[in-house]
């Protein structure tokens, strides 16, 4: 955009200077320059203007190309915090991956972990990640006792710098916890209307756009301090898009990925899981052993944001697909009793293999098969003993507590057919080992979501 006057150019119109501030969004209108405009432009014309015109010969389209870098830079130029949401009793895994990621973990607690990134870590973090449910950006935190004070702490942040203005905006989830800010439903409506307002005033709008599309935010209340969390990821992090369809209450992804992590079972070792079911953990251990990172076969709410870059996304993806590796000898395996569990296994760990784009030859994905839990026994000849980590049938999934119960003392043939073995199960009876016949070495709680799991741990059958 070049305007002509009449020694040639000259700097634009007021209405023009709003129209390239806002990226060439909405239309002029009630404008206050110090609001709309980045600061390095802001100054450029604030030096202009007071030291008599030295840009007037500056063609107004070099003076726009600082506008629109600025537009498209990121948010953050340095590192930033992030939350990683996790399961109850898997933080300790996930902060592992985040230091193998080179990413800075601040702290870990309560099914969050904070760590530290900069925009090509944000992607690391999000296509890398095995354990974790979500990533989140961490907007801002702050004390508030009142609504007010919600209202105004919300309405101080620069959400114009991270939201678009083509973007709606959604409170998705909010919990206080010992905070004199007790209701929820209120929480939620004052950071709706705050956000609302501050985005509808940067961009001249009477009202964001009605449109699925939306930014979510998260907001947690803790003893009345007020963390606002923009979501980075869209649909869940579990959501891999390799299991098409899961038998009955199938374990989630990142849930199986926690359980392998938790066991310290390397690739070095056989793995067999004879409670296959949908093959989610035989699935998960497949991509940890071929160095294959969960998130390359989707993508991410962070593209819609104006932090977004295409650039390092694609960077990160290469590197990630550069890392898969195939030819090493992996002997991971399963079985179940069903029938249709075993297809839906063999149909998951081939889409699986799809979407490495390739780099996965069709050789590789195990067979499962057909044999109920009583023979199953190690399908690798002349190998060492390994790990056996499996999700039995929960009671609700039997919708019977008594035939589950009796599934864990029939668990006990699997001492005879895989002597030296360890072994790690997941189920939500806390009285496992009691019908096992065995006492654990270890066991953890871990839940995610209203009804706790318990994961035991053998280190020798």
């Amino acid at each position: 955009m070049i305007v002509p006057g009449s020694t040639g150019y000259r700097l634009p119109t007021e209405a023009q200077w709003e129209f390239a501030a806002r990226g060439g969004h909405g239309s002029p209108g009630n404008f206050t320059f110090e609001k709309a405009f980045p600061p390095r432009v802001r100054q450029i014309r604030w030096a202009n203007l007071a030291g008599g015109g030295f840009l007037d010969k500056i063609p107004v389209c070099v003076i726009l190309y600082i506008v629109e870098r600025q537009k498209n830079a990121p948010a953050f130029r340095s590192t930033i915090n992030a939350i990683a949401l996790c399961a109850v009793g898997t933080e300790k895994a996930v902060s592992n991956e985040l230091k193998k990621l080179d990413l800075a973990v601040v702290e870990s607690g309560f099914g969050r972990v904070r760590f530290r990134a900069d925009t090509e870590g944000l992607y690391r973090s999000l296509i890398g990640l095995r354990a974790a449910d979500r990533v989140l950006l961490e907007m801002c935190q702050f004390h508030a006792v009142d609504f007010d004070a919600l209202f105004g702490e919300v309405l101080a942040v620069p959400w114009e710098r991270f939201v678009p203005a083509q973007l709606g905006i959604k409170v998705a989830k909010v919990r206080s916890n010992r905070s004199r800010l007790r209701a929820e439903t209120s929480i939620q409506a004052i950071v709706h209307k705050a956000m609302a307002q501050r985005l509808c005033r940067a961009y001249s709008l009477a009202r964001l756009p009605e449109t699925d599309r939306a930014a979510e935010l998260r907001v947690y209340v803790e003893k009345d301090t007020v963390s606002l969390l923009l979501d980075l990821s869209g649909a869940p992090l579990f959501k891999r898009g390799y299991r098409a369809k899961g038998g009955i209450a199938p374990l989630r992804e990142t849930t199986a990925a926690a359980l392998l992590l938790l066991s310290n079972w390397r690739r070095k070792y056989p793995l067999y899981d004879p409670f296959c079911g949908s093959g989610t953990i035989i699935a998960e251990a497949l991509m940890y052993a071929w160095d294959m990172a969960p998130g390359l076969g989707r993508d991410f709410a962070i593209s819609q944001l104006l932090i977004a870059d295409g650039k390092a996304e694609e960077k990160v993806r290469g590197e990630f697909r550069a890392k898969i590796n195939a030819e090493r000898r992996i002997r991971v395996s399963g079985s179940d009793a069903d029938a249709e569990s075993v297809r839906l296994a063999m149909s998951n760990l081939g889409s699986a293999r799809e979407i490495a784009g390739g780099g996965i030859p069709e050789h590789a994905v195990p067979e499962i098969r057909r044999v109920p839990m009583g023979q199953a026994q190690p399908p690798f000849d002349g190998d060492p003993a390994g790990f056996i980590v499996t999700n039995p049938p929960y009671g609700k999934r039997l919708g019977d507590q008594a035939a589950a119960q009796r599934t864990y003392a029939e668990m006990a043939v699997l001492a005879k057919h895989f002597p030296g073995w360890k072994l790690a199960v997941i189920c939500d009876h806390p009285g496992f080992e009691s019908f096992f016949g065995k006492k654990a070495d270890s066991c953890r709680e871990i839940s995610n979501g209203p009804d706790p799991a318990y994961f035991f741990q053998y280190e020798r059958l």
